[in-house]
C-alpha cells in the first residue's frame, strides 16, 4: 500500500516538500489556509520578495525548477549602504563578483513549486483550508473549509466531510499515514505536540517590529536605485533595508524599536513620521510618494525565534521550515534554511524506506543543531547590519576577510561565504569562523606586540 502524506501549509517549503514527497511516489494531500496563489492572491502580512542563495537553489536543481525561478532573480552581489549624508558605499558580499544572492518575487516562487508538485498525479492541494488541530497517534488532521464560506464549495472526498460549522465552513478530517506540519512560525500542527511529555518548546521576540513600504518604479518602468544590490541605511539601533522586484519597484522594510522615545509607538501622526524619515533616510523619502499612507495602513510585524525539540512524534507527525525553527530574516536564510530542510527529509526518507520514525529522527538529528545555530547567527547578523556596516573597522575586516580567502584558497573562508555560498551545515560554519576569528586577531595581536617591544627599543 502506497504511503499517504498529510501536509499542512502550502508556503514556500510546504509546496517544495509536496514536490520531493510526490517524486518518492508517496500519496500526498497538501492543505492550506490561504487561497491559491496561483489565481492572484497575494500572501497577507508577508514580504513579496526573498533572498535565494546556494542552499535553497541546491534543492530547487534537485527538481529541475531552479533555472525556471532565476529566469525572473534580481543579482544582488553586495550591499548598498547609504549614509546620513545620502552617501552610498557598495560591499560586496564576496571577493568573487560572480557570486550574488538573488531577489526573487515570493508569489512567483509559491507558484512555481506548487506546480512542481502537481507534475506528480499522486500530489493533491486544497486551498482554503485552516487546521485546528492534530491527532497524532492516528496523524489524522482537522481542518475548517471556509472556501465554503466564500460560495466556492470543495469536493468533498469520501469519508472527510462533516456537517457545516457556525457560519457555513464545513469541518473535514484528513487522515495519513504521517502528518507534516510545514505551517509557519504560529504552526497548528507545532501547537498539537506540544501535548507530548517533555516537548521542548521556546519563542522570543527582539524589541523590534517590521513595517513594509515601497519604491515604486520610475515612470519609465526602471528603478530609481542600484537594482543589483541589497541597500542598507544602518542607524545605531534600527534601519530600513530595500530588495528589488522585477517590475522596478523595491519593497522597503523599516526594522525600528515597538517602544522608546522615538519607535513605533511614539510616532504615529504624519507630520512626526515624515520628520522621522527626513532626518534619518533623506535620500529615500523623495523615492517614497506613498510613505505616509502606507506607514499609517501597513501592519506593524513582529520578529520571533522559535525553538522546540522534538521535530517528530514516532511515525506519525513531523515539522519542517519556520514550524521547526523560525528565525528573524536578517541573514536571509530562512526560506533556505526550510528548503535544506526538505533535502535533508528527502535524504532521510530513502536511506530508511522501511522505518520512518528513524527517517523522522535521523532528519531532526541533522537539522537541529544546523537551525540553532542559523537562529544566533541571524540575531547577530541584525547587529551587524544596523550598527557596523557604517564602521571603517567593520569595513576594513571584510577587505581583509576577502584578501585572506584570496591568500589562503580553501584554507580561510568567511563566514558570510560558509552560510551564503556554500552547504556547509550551519553549525560547522560558525565554529570554523570562530576559529579563523581567534587565529587571525590572535596573530593580529601578536604583531602588534612585536611592533611595540621594537619601538621601545629605539624610544
Amino acid at each position: 500500500m502506497t504511503t499517504k502524506f498529510v501536509l499542512v501549509g502550502s508556503g514556500l517549503a510546504g509546496g517544495l516538500l509536496a514536490a520531493y514527497l510526490g517524486r518518492r511516489g508517496y500519496g500526498v494531500d497538501l492543505y492550506e489556509r490561504r487561497a491559491d496563489p496561483r489565481e492572484g492572491n497575494l500572501v497577507g502580512g508577508r514580504s513579496i520578495n526573498l533572498a535565494l542563495s546556494t542552499r535553497g537553489i541546491h534543492a530547487l536543481e534537485q527538481l529541475g525548477i531552479a533555472e525556471e525561478v532565476l529566469k525572473h532573480a534580481i543579482p544582488m552581489p553586495g550591499r548598498m549602504i547609504h549614509d546620513r549624508s545620502g552617501e552610498l558605499h557598495f560591499s560586496p558580499y564576496d571577493r568573487d563578483p560572480k557570486k550574488h544572492i538573488n531577489s526573487i518575487g515570493r508569489a512567483a516562487l509559491n507558484t512555481t513549486v506548487i506546480e512542481a508538485a502537481l507534475r506528480y498525479p499522486n500530489v493533491r492541494v486544497q486551498f482554503n483550508h485552516r487546521c485546528t488541530e492534530v491527532d497524532l497517534d492516528s496523524a489524522t488532521a482537522r481542518f475548517m473549509d471556509s472556501s465554503v464560506v466564500a460560495g466556492v464549495p470543495a469536493t468533498p472526498k469520501p469519508g472527510e466531510g462533516e456537517p457545516p460549522a457556525a457560519g457555513g465552513a464545513r469541518v473535514i478530517e484528513a487522515r495519513g499515514d504521517a502528518v507534516i506540519g510545514v505551517d509557519g512560525a504560529f504552526s497548528a500542527v507545532r501547537q498539537s505536540m506540544r501535548q507530548i511529555a517533555n516537548f521542548e518548546y521556546d519563542e522570543s521576540y527582539l524589541a523590534h517590529g517590521y513595517k513594509e513600504l515601497t519604491i515604486p518604479p520610475a515612470p519609465d518602468g526602471s528603478w530609481r536605485m542600484e537594482k543589483n544590490a541589497l541597500h542598507i541605511w544602518p542607524r545605531k539601533s534600527f534601519m530600513m533595508i530595500a530588495l528589488p522586484n522585477p517590475d522596478g519597484s523595491f519593497t522597503c522594510t523599516l526594522f525600528w524599536e515597538f517602544k522608546g522615545p522615538r519607535s513605533f509607538e511614539t510616532t504615529t501622526i504624519d507630520d512626526d513620521v515624515r520628520r522621522f524619515f527626513d532626518e534619518e533616510f533623506a535620500d529615500a523619502v523623495p523615492l517614497m510618494p506613498m510613505l505616509l499612507k502606507e506607514f499609517r495602513e501597513n501592519p506593524t510585524g513582529s520578529l520571533v525565534t522559535i525553538r522546540c525539540a522534538p521535530w517528530f512524534y514516532q511515525d506519525k507527525v513531523a515539522l519542517v521550515g519556520d514550524a521547526a525553527h523560525a528565525v528573524v530574516p536578517f541573514y536571509g536564510q530562512g526560506m533556505n534554511a526550510a528548503f535544506e530542510d526538505c533535502v535533508v527529509l528527502d535524504e532521510c526518507l530513502a536511506e530508511f524506506p522501511q522505518n520512518r520514525e528513524q527517517a523522522f529522527r535521523e532528519y531532526f538529528f541533522r537539522r537541529k543543531e544546523n537551525a540553532d545555530a542559523l537562529a544566533d547567527l541571524a540575531v547577530q547578523n541584525f547587529v551587524e547590519m544596523r550598527d557596523k556596516t557604517t564602521s571603517k573597522t567593520f569595513r576594513a575586516k571584510k577587505k581583509l576577510d576577502h584578501f585572506l580567502e584570496a591568500a589562503l584558497p580553501g584554507i580561510y573562508l568567511p563566514l558570510y561565504t560558509m552560510v551564503t555560498f556554500t552547504r556547509m551545515p550551519y553549525a560547522k560554519a560558525a565554529r570554523r569562523a570562530r576559529v579563523q576569528d581567534g587565529i587571525i586577531y590572535g596573530l593580529l595581536g601578536f604583531v602588534l606586540l612585536l611592533a611595540v617591544l621594537f619601538l621601545a627599543r629605539f624610544f
